[in-house]
């Protein structure tokens, strides 16, 4: 006998109450029992949901302890030289970590075992290479170019190249396990284990006696990051193993890279436009000031990790759905819409009213970010309002046009960050930021509904879908 929580509630409750929060219980069996795509898409978003809530307080405990260990110089070069190695690490990728949630729906939907064999095996091989040439590269690079680099990053940045291969390879994982709905699989090792890691492995020098900067910092994400992805590469490998049984191996490189690069493209815009702001913050001002920024974007992750959660659990049903009915296809859309835009305008209240006590945890002066938290949580929740808008390009055949809106949306944000920063300092990134947001929401709908018919926005009434031009 399954559990109910509408019937267990009808069991328990008076009456009256039992009535009022029929809708609701209904709601969550759905959510959690329901077989078909619809309940499975549900299911991978709350898990989703729940493990960024999680890692959200991990993180943000993590970045107090490391600001407060480190003092706001060290800690800015760590955050900095960090940043940019996540960025570094997802475009290593070339866009196959995004589309294996793409190829594997479609090559199960289809029966293709030989060619889901192949794009597991051939994507590992692909993402493996690039990172360690990418690494290599920018090790050159930095050496080349010590002198014109402010010396105290130097050897941080070198540090950094050295976890590269591993960061691109977990993303790969990442993308493999949310391709087979394995929420837990795709999101804790990234999320959780990564960063406690990181913070246990620091708290362990600075306990040995090593000085608490950011080389050690580097040096504990180095450890955390081979540590979680080597595990999760075993973990993910033995279960495909236990899913796909063995046979031909069919590879198709022309296709997959011609239909990868795109999304290359489009991941590469969109890592550049959601780290843009810390990165042109450290090119124009002090280590400090990148501290204070990046506490108060961490701050601000917590309304943005819903539009994430969201995201890592439809897309691959986007892609189901494209080879299907185009009706269910728009339905399902304008259902994720909802499920982005109101919990993230809820914790965006949330976060205005703690933002300053939070801020202030990190040490003297991170509240000077406060203010600035107004302007991009208005930025991030006009973005929730027309959901995850480039996964339904993407998914859907539409990557080159989602690719050109991400470049625009870029080359805004970078001419704001040029043109403010230098002006008007912490303000200037955020106006930047939050303006490039707002556009990238506008231009994102807009394409939708003259590509698919689909009208992603919250507000806006929905319209009959079209064929797709």
């Amino acid at each position: 006998m399954r559990f109910s929580a509408a019937t267990t509630a009808d069991r328990l409750l008076p009456e009256r109450l039992a009535l009022r929060m029929r809708p609701l219980l209904r709601r969550v069996d759905d959510i959690l029992f329901r077989a078909d795509e619809r309940g499975e898409a549900s299911r991978m978003s709350v898990i989703a949901f729940a493990i960024r809530v999680v890692s959200a307080a991990i993180a943000f405990l993590s970045q107090v302890l490391l600001a407060r260990w480190m003092g706001g110089f060290e800690y800015g070069i760590f955050v900095l030289v960090w940043t940019a190695m996540i960025l570094a690490g997802n475009l290593s990728c070339l866009g196959f970590h995004t589309s294996v949630i793409r190829f594997v729906p479609e090559y199960r939907e289809k029966g293709m075992l030989p060619e889901l064999r192949g794009v597991l095996v051939a994507s590992r091989l692909v993402v493996l290479l690039a990172s360690t040439v990418f690494a290599a590269l920018g090790i050159a690079g930095v050496h080349v170019l010590s002198a014109a680099i402010e010396p105290y990053y130097v050897v941080p940045f070198i540090l950094g190249m050295i976890c590269l291969p591993m960061i691109a390879m977990s993303d790969l994982l990442q993308g493999i396990s949310r391709a087979h709905s394995w929420a837990i699989a795709a999101l804790a090792p990234t999320y959780i284990e990564r960063p406690l890691l990181i913070l246990l492995f620091m708290a362990g020098a600075i306990v040995a006696g090593y000085a608490p900067d950011a080389r050690t910092a580097l040096i504990a994400a180095i450890l955390a990051t081979y540590a979680t992805t080597l595990i999760q590469l075993l973990r993910v490998t033995a279960r495909i193993g236990r899913l796909l049984p063995a046979g031909p191996v069919r590879m198709r490189y022309g296709r997959w890279i011609a239909i990868s690069l795109p999304i290359f493209l489009v991941e590469s815009f969109f890592f550049l436009l959601t780290n843009a702001d810390v990165l042109m913050v450290g090119a124009f001002m002090e280590p400090n000031a990148v501290a204070v920024y990046f506490a108060t974007v961490k701050t601000l992750a917590l309304v943005h990790f819903v539009y994430f959660a969201v995201k890592a659990g439809v897309a691959q049903r986007y892609a189901q759905f494209t080879h299907g009915d185009s009706g269910k296809l728009a339905a399902f859309a304008r259902e994720t819409v909802s499920w982005t835009f109101w919990p993230s305008l809820l914790m965006a209240l949330v976060v205005l009213a703690l933002g300053k006590p939070m801020l202030m945890l990190f040490g003297p002066g991170f509240d000077a970010g406060y203010p600035l938290l107004f302007l991009l949580v208005a930025g991030v929740v006009a973005r929730a309002a027309v959901g995850p808008c480039e996964s339904l390009l993407t998914m859907s055949g539409n990557q080159n046009v989602c690719a050109f809106v991400y470049a625009l949306t870029l080359a805004v944000n970078v001419a704001l960050s040029v043109l403010l920063i230098p002006r008007i300092g912490l303000w200037g990134a955020a106006v930047a930021t939050a303006g490039a947001m707002v556009f990238e929401a506008a231009a994102l709908s807009f394409t939708v509904w003259r590509r698919l018919g689909i009208v992603m926005a919250v507000f806006l009434p929905a319209h009959p879908a079209k064929e797709a031009r």
